[in-house]
């Protein structure tokens, strides 16, 4: 299963398991807590790369369904979610600089080495 709010990997990827966030970054971390409650366990950081939480405004997550919560996922993304709330602020992006953080975000689950 993916969780993202980047437009960019919704285009890019037609299967059934992609839920697409119409929100923030925040949202998106959100939503994959809500998940990892159901049992998913994460299969990315939620707060991978480079890119801190307060200067991008994608996100993209991989989680893999499991069958009982997993406390190690459940730490991390509470511990993420707690991040961000501290790096995030509001800020004026130009359309170039969200194209460039969605080719961030998308490079970073797409082309990731196994």
């Amino acid at each position: 299963m993916i969780i993202t709010n980047n437009p960019m990997v919704n285009n890019a990827c037609h299967i059934n398991g992609l839920i697409f966030i119409d929100g923030s970054l925040l949202d998106v971390l959100t939503a994959v807590r809500d998940y990892v409650h159901r049992g998913y366990t994460l299969q990315t950081h939620p707060l991978s790369g480079s890119v801190k939480p307060g200067e991008t405004p994608y996100k993209t997550v991989v989680l893999e369904s499991g069958e009982s919560v997993c406390f190690k996922s459940l730490n991390i993304i509470e511990e993420s979610i707690l991040t961000a709330r501290k790096l995030t602020a509001d800020r004026n992006y130009t359309d170039k600089m969200l194209k460039d953080f969605q080719l961030i975000d998308h490079t970073l689950i797409f082309e990731r080495k196994n």
